[in-house]
């Protein structure tokens, strides 16, 4: 399984941005599909988590903000992410289990990790 995230920049403070992780040698609906970040001397959390069922699992922190979707033409999870923070400012990496498990929010949950794209929200 290969992850190639794209789609980070800098974007002002209220601005938007979308990110894509574009995932090949498994389908969409094989895999949990999730999205995490980490900001300078912080922990990876996890943003989203989209299962291979379809249902979407979104941190409080982001929620009704950003917005997962799926591509399955493309086999590619898009992030968009709207009102943005400077605390959203971090790198954001894709991430695939490809087990199924139960425990999504764990990052050692997942098998499969594409390379970070940075945003920064800023003025």
């Amino acid at each position: 399984v290969q992850l190639q995230a794209s789609g980070g920049g800098l974007v002002q403070p209220g601005g938007s941005l979308r990110l894509s992780c574009a995932v090949s040698g498994r389908t969409l609906n094989s895999i949990t599909l999730a999205w995490f970040r980490q900001a300078p001397g912080k922990e990876r959390e996890l943003v989203v988590a989209r299962r291979w069922s379809g249902s979407t699992y979104y941190s409080d922190s982001v929620k009704g903000r950003f917005t997962a979707s799926k591509d399955s033409a493309k086999n590619t999870v898009h992030l968009q992410m709207n009102s943005l923070r400077p605390e959203d400012t971090a790198v954001y990496y894709c991430a695939a289990d490809t087990r199924r498990s139960v425990a999504i929010t764990a990052a050692t949950t997942y098998d499969f990790w594409g390379q970070g794209t940075l945003v920064t929200v800023s003025s």
